[in-house]
């Protein structure tokens, strides 16, 4: 099926071939026709199937429309808006939509705003006005309260990863946005999960949408048949050594790594480092050009393995990762899905390691089950596991994340522990 199929016009359907997009994945298949249609849409599909095609490429058909209304040289308003939960999926997101658009006879001016920088240059970017704006919540509402950018005009929103802009606590913010845009306007929510605050926030804003959701195939599943997943049985205190001769061993080229803190991330690049393997972290805690610096070098093949946070397991498209290893497990079953989703992307093999702990076994145990997974646990000689495991908790939840006890909860467990029996 060829992308002019879906409705798009000749220029379009050219760029996407152009960058490579021989033909519609599933979710551009069924998205775009109804995005062109003036449906708002709720899409669900894993990450790495093209969502933000599936989306970038109806808003530059609507740029091409509008570009026939309106008279040359006036004054550009924003048209589309695209809200992130990250400045890496901000980048990605704005440079797709260059990319698509830069073959048109009028190509659109897009301006990718974000925290962490300075908004000076963005201001500066925000002169003559915006086409396409792709912005996080906090960054965009004081661009607006500095008079900088006009959301009067927006005929399209996008929610791209709208679980995470919840999850990161942008609801407030989020809602402040909305307040800012024409009430009559075309709704997209794009995501891979869609947990109840998610689905609540959608049925509020949403007007008789799309359903489109694009279950994986046995070729284009996270943890199907293009990603091999692996557990490995290993003590805490060894983790770092047990990486460092797989790296070796199995002659890893790439590998990103994910840890649970900004600490461990330095910690364990510092120890690779100095052990001989090409290796950094990745964090929140570092500036905006520095993490684009090692994202760009890590695409280039400069580091052989990068050490990050959660802070990479969304929005993050590395072509042709071949490893992605869990040195510490992910709080929720959802996050495992997108840490895993770094690899495998665009029909390509993958692998995904995860370490199991003797501490970790429980929790490895729920991720599991919520995936509908049974690993064997792997054990590498030499670093076979003699750690005790901690005492079993009838209340632990092994620290998935939502389905931990909350404060109140706790008060009422101490006060029913103090209260003498009758």
């Amino acid at each position: 099926m060829p992308f002019s199929s879906l409705g798009l016009s000749p220029a379009l359907a050219s760029a996407a071939q152009a960058l490579g997009f021989t033909a519609p994945t599933p979710i551009q298949a069924q998205a775009i026709p109804a995005i062109l249609r003036g449906a708002d849409v709720w899409a669900s599909a894993q990450t790495g199937s093209g969502k933000t095609a599936a989306f970038a490429l109806p808003a530059l058909q609507q740029h091409q429309d509008l570009c026939l209304q309106r008279r040359p040289g006036g004054p550009r308003a924003v048209h589309t808006l695209v809200v992130v939960p990250t400045r890496e999926l901000a980048a990605q997101v704005g440079e797709v939509l260059r990319s698509l658009g830069q073959p048109l006879a009028q190509p659109p001016k897009v301006a990718v705003v974000f925290g962490g920088v300075s908004i000076n240059p963005q201001m500066m970017a925000l002169r003559g006005g915006a086409d396409i704006v792709v912005a996080t919540p906090g960054r965009l509402l004081d661009l607006v309260a500095h008079n900088a950018l006009r959301l009067a005009a927006v005929r399209l929103l996008v929610l791209d990863e709208a679980d995470r802009l919840l999850d990161l606590g942008f609801s407030e913010e989020l809602q402040r946005v909305l307040a800012l845009l024409p009430p009559q306007r075309q709704t997209l929510f794009f995501s891979a999960t869609f947990p109840d605050s998610v689905q609540a926030l959608a049925s509020s804003l949403l007007r008789d949408p799309v359903r489109v959701e694009v279950a994986p195939t046995e070729s284009e599943a996270e943890g199907g048949a293009t990603i091999l997943q692996r557990a490995i049985g290993v003590d805490s205190t060894r983790r770092t050594q047990l990486l460092l001769q797989l790296v070796r061993q199995e002659k890893w080229e790439r590998v990103l790594v994910f840890v649970a803190t900004k600490y461990t991330a330095e910690h364990v690049a510092e120890k690779l480092y100095k052990a001989g393997v090409y290796a950094t972290p990745f964090h929140g805690d570092l500036s905006q050009g520095a993490r684009q610096q090692v994202l760009d070098e890590f695409k280039a093949d400069r580091w052989q393995v990068v050490v990050t946070t959660d802070l990479a397991a969304r929005g993050i498209d590395i072509a042709q990762l071949p490893v992605v290893l869990n040195y510490d497990l992910p709080r929720s079953a959802v996050d495992y899905i997108h840490r895993i989703g770094r690899t495998g992307r665009a029909g390509e093999s993958g692998l995904a390691v995860s370490f199991v702990t003797p501490a970790s076994e429980a929790h490895w145990r729920l991720i599991e089950k919520r995936q509908h997974l049974s690993l064997p646990r792997e054990q590498v000689p030499g670093f076979e596991p003699t750690e005790s495991p901690p005492p079993a908790d009838a209340t632990g939840t092994g620290g998935i994340k939502g389905k931990r006890p909350s404060k109140k909860d706790k008060l009422r467990a101490a006060a029913a522990r103090d209260t003498p029996p009758q």
